[in-house]
């Protein structure tokens, strides 16, 4: 099975710089969206083609949403709020159950589109679309407290519900993937320019703890970098400024974390960063995945 991640940073402006034609050549199962930053009601016609879309847009206007697109509707989802539902490839809706996450720390967030996830009709994989706040780097940064306060509650919150949601899949015989954009670079290897970034937000050292003890044998495994060890990036976010792009100079803070069983399937991760800074999709390339999921039991 094929499973994608991508910031689109606004479908309507990816739908017009060829996310449809990507997408159609990757042949993706499974892909999970992150700053869809559109309503239903406002997404065009067939945007997705033949997928079910699975979509918590939250509810301020042109900022953040999540969803998940799936070759089947999913058997089951869950959400920070109720609101999340499921669209069928022609925009009607679908009668989808949705449960509502309860989780003290991220129900401050409910109204902001950040997580979604849905239990696969047609595999045994509880799949999660997570787009996480960007913080601040308090207290490098004047004024910025607050936005850190708030990054680090949301961390607090997601580790709870990461732990809860693999163990409440592996009850139900599945096993759990979460995939988006974490807004943190884990090691050195996760950005090029680590030694001038050291007081930046996404590569604080709290941030890098909170990924250390999130991401374990045991627990959740980061399979893009399981598979390359040794590599600088495989980087999938750059500045639009500047020439970052050009110069890769980027940063990897978009993951697939799997749980192991599920990570030892994975027989394949890359970027799929674009040829050319014209042919961008988003400031963030997608990332993508093999998984052998006959070998799960």
């Amino acid at each position: 099975m094929r499973i994608g991640t991508h910031n689109v940073n606004g479908i309507r402006a990816a739908l017009r710089r060829g996310f449809t034609d990507f997408w159609a050549d990757a042949g993706a199962d499974v892909i999970a969206l992150q700053e869809v930053r559109c309503q239903v009601e406002d997404l065009p016609a067939g945007a997705f083609g033949a997928y079910h879309a699975t979509w918590d847009a939250g509810q301020k206007a042109g900022r953040n949403g999540v969803a998940v697109l799936t070759r089947q509707a999913p058997a089951r989802v869950r959400a920070l709020d109720d609101v999340a539902h499921t669209v069928s490839p022609d925009g009607s809706p679908e009668q989808v159950p949705v449960t509502r996450i309860v989780n003290r720390d991220l129900a401050a967030f409910r109204d902001e589109g950040r997580y979604v996830e849905v239990d696969l009709a047609d595999a045994p994989l509880r799949v999660a679309s997570l787009y996480l706040p960007k913080g601040a780097a308090w207290p490098y940064e004047e004024n910025s407290k607050d936005k850190y306060d708030r990054k680090m509650r949301f961390l607090r919150g997601l580790a709870r519900q990461i732990t809860a949601s693999r163990r409440e899949a592996a009850q139900d015989g599945r096993e759990f993937l979460i995939m988006g954009d974490f807004n943190i670079a884990h090691t050195k290897q996760d950005l090029k320019n680590w030694r001038t970034n050291q007081k930046s937000e996404g590569f604080l050292p709290e941030e890098r703890e909170w990924l250390d003890g999130v991401i374990s044998p045991r627990r959740m495994i980061d399979v893009v970098r399981n598979l390359h060890p040794d590599q600088d990036g495989p980087y999938s976010w750059w500045s639009w400024r500047g020439q970052a792009f050009t110069n890769d100079s980027g940063w990897r803070i978009d993951y697939h974390l799997a749980s192991p069983n599920l990570a030892r399937q994975a027989s394949a991760a890359w970027s799929a960063r674009e040829d050319s800074y014209d042919a961008r999709l988003s400031d963030h390339c997608p990332v993508i995945a093999e998984y052998e999921l006959d070998g799960l039991s």
